[in-house]
Order: structure tokens, then sequence, then C-alpha cells
């Protein structure tokens, strides 16, 4: 039994003892096939080796020498070892990549994975649910585009705080055209990845989210959304002639939902080795050097050539990409919102505004404006004081 491993001597005694009970009468021999897991053709076969060979017999005897194609065990070591000190909490596709571009160790990702689980520094992953069947990208960039928020300790220096990533990625192509972290995700840090998608693409076809509700009004819990009434992030994207698709499963946002996964397996890590402790700097770090990854490594040729981004010519996007408020025009040509009280100054149009219904746009950069129908009346501060006519005009 010398130079064979210890799971196979194992094994060995268990066919030994279930072969003696099948010559015992104690089994029929078909019996001590299923017992062992194996066919009534590999019973026989042992069923002569033991009787020519013995006990010894038993032994596979590929099992004495190892495979040529077997890693080193040094190998084996230098690996856990890179793990438990350099790259704890890498996922195991993450960790590959590290090992081939910092180490030179070219190992298939199926040889890691096993290895670490085996070793328990990596858990294995739970099951999947029921089947999915998977749906065709679009042929085209632009022709659909996500936009999500995921909810994570992006930066580890500040753990156990948590902030949103924001992300806009289009579904032919898997390209991220936007990604920021922020404090929580609402109505204003969407409409802010989605003007900066407008403004540098172009418009878009269609525009595929979940159900939340600063995308739609849901009057039932779990039932459709209300068409009809739309939200502001709704209310921009027809004023853009943008097709707004809900999802109503998960699986329906798998792209989306697998997007978050990888960037969460790879982006702490990298924002941990790189010694960022603030939101700003992490911010900085994915614009400049984490998109630029994501595009080589994680992108996928379109299915035809072109683009389905049409530019947005004249549309006003400060006006359309922000929050309205309906107000009426007080007698003192005042508007009111919430604290703030907003002066129309003298226009050379009317000489007053007084009880006209005038719309009121609290914008991305912290401004407010009036405005009553194409005019606008006023610029104001976050605070609620009037701009100045020639800082308006520079703004």
């Amino acid at each position: 039994m010398d130079g064979y491993p210890m799971p196979a001597v194992e094994r060995t005694m268990k066919v030994q003892a279930v072969i003696l009970k099948a010559i015992s009468g104690e089994l029929q021999w078909w019996q001590a096939a299923e017992i062992l897991g194996v066919s009534c053709r590999t019973m026989r076969r042992w069923k002569h080796r033991y009787d020519q060979h013995g006990y010894d017999g038993l032994f596979d005897r590929r099992r004495r020498r190892p495979s040529p194609r077997r890693t080193p065990l040094a190998t084996v070591q230098k690996v856990l070892q890179l793990y438990r000190d350099e790259y704890q909490g890498f996922n195991v596709a993450h960790f590959c990549d590290q090992l081939r571009e910092h180490h030179g160790i070219t190992l298939s990702y199926q040889w890691v994975k096993t290895v670490l689980q085996t070793s328990g520094a990596v858990a294995p992953r739970a099951k999947h649910g029921r089947h999915h069947q998977r749906r065709a990208r679009r042929p085209l960039p632009g022709m659909m585009l996500y936009v999500d928020g995921s909810t994570h300790a992006w930066i580890p220096a500040l753990a156990p705080a948590q902030f949103d990533l924001i992300a806009v990625v289009d579904d032919a192509d898997t390209d991220c055209y936007y990604a920021q972290l922020v404090e929580q995700e609402s109505t204003q840090t969407v409409m802010a990845g989605l003007a900066e998608v407008v403004r540098q693409q172009g418009l878009f076809c269609s525009l595929y989210t979940d159900r939340g509700s600063h995308f739609f009004h849901t009057p039932t819990a779990g039932g459709p959304v209300d068409k009809s009434r739309l939200t502001e992030i709704g209310r921009a994207l027809a004023q853009l002639g943008i097709e707004h698709i809900p999802s109503y499963c998960p699986q329906g946002r798998g792209r989306m939902e697998r997007f978050f996964g990888s960037w969460q397996g790879r982006l702490p890590q990298e924002l941990g080795r790189a010694g960022i402790t603030t939101v700003t700097a992490a911010n900085r770090y994915i614009h400049e050097k984490f998109l630029a990854w994501h595009r080589r490594n994680w992108t996928e040729p379109a299915q035809e050539s072109g683009t389905a981004f049409v530019p947005s010519g004249t549309a006003d996007l400060t006006a359309i990409f922000c929050v309205h408020h309906e107000r009426m025009v007080a007698a003192d040509n005042t508007v009111t919102v919430g604290r703030r009280q907003l002066q129309i100054a003298p226009q050379s149009r009317r000489w007053s505004y007084a009880k006209c219904r005038v719309k009121v746009c609290e914008h991305l950069d912290g401004r407010w404006s009036v405005r009553y129908g194409p005019h606008v009346l006023g610029w104001y501060t976050a605070t609620g004081q009037a701009v100045q006519e020639k800082l308006k005009r520079a703004a």
C-alpha cells in the first residue's frame, strides 16, 4: 500500500468489504454494484481482480504514480499563501487575473477555485434557482440602456459605511457610460447620470429599470406600473422620446445584477490597494482607471456595426433633467417652494405674473429657476437668493 494516498486506501477497504458480503451471499452482485455506485461490468472486473490478486488487486495502479499534469506542491503553497497574505477577500476570477498579471502564474479558473474552496479560503457559491432563458442582446449600442444603483461597502477604508453606485450600462456590449458613488440613489442622482450620458453619447432608444418609486408609480405592491402617472424621471424620458421599460423580476435585470456582482468583487479591493479614503477620490479612480479597465476586459463587440445614439439637437437638457414643481405666483410676484421664497424681478414681456401658474425647476447643480412657458423668469441659488443678471448670463 506504500505510495497510495489515504483516500484510495479507504475506498479499497470499502470495496473489499462489499465484495466479501457478495461472496458470502449476504448481497447479490447487482446490489453490491449499486452500493459502490458502479456498473455491473465494473463489479465483475473487480471480482476477477480480487480472485487473481487478492486485496492488492483492488487498487487503481494509476494512483501509485502522480499524473504528469499535476501542479507542483510548491506552486499550490505559493498560490494559497498569496491569497492569504495579499488578496484576502478577492473573488476567484479577480485573483486569477492578479496571479497572471503580477506573479506570472498561469492556472485555470477551475483549478484555482477548487484549491481555494478545498482549503476553506473561499466559500462555495449557493445553488441557483430555476432555469431562465437567456435574452438576446440588442444588436446596436444605444438601443437599450440599463440604469440601477447598488448599495455596498465600496470603500474599505470607510467600512462599514455603505454607498450607492449609480451605473448606466449598454445592453449591446456591456459598456458602462456612467458610474458614480453617491450617498443614496434618488431622482436627482439618477437624473445626473442620464443627463451625462445624453450629453456625451446622445439620445438613446429605451431605458430598462426596476420599479423603484423614483422610476414608476405602482398602485399595488408587486402589480403593474401606472404609466399614465409619470415620475420626474419618466417625464424627462418622455420629453426626449425615450421609451421607459419596467422590470417585473430580478432575472430580467440579470445583466445588471451580474455587472454589479463583478464590480463588487473587484472595485473595493482595488480602492483598498490604492489607499483611497474618500468618495471624491473613489469617483476619480473609477473615471480615470476602472472604467477604462472595464472597457478593455468586460465589454464585447455589438452584433452589428454602427450606433443607435442620435444627437440631442436643441433640446434644453438643463430644463428637462431637473425636478419640476408647479406653483401659483402670489400677488407680490413671489413663488414659495418649501421655505424658499423666490422673488420674480420685473419683466419686459409682462408687468406682473400674479395669479399665473409657473414651473419651478430644481436643477441638478443646486440652482433653481422659475419658468413661464418657454420663458425663464429668474435664476436663484440653492437658498433662494436671486442671481444677478450678468452672473445669469455667465451661467
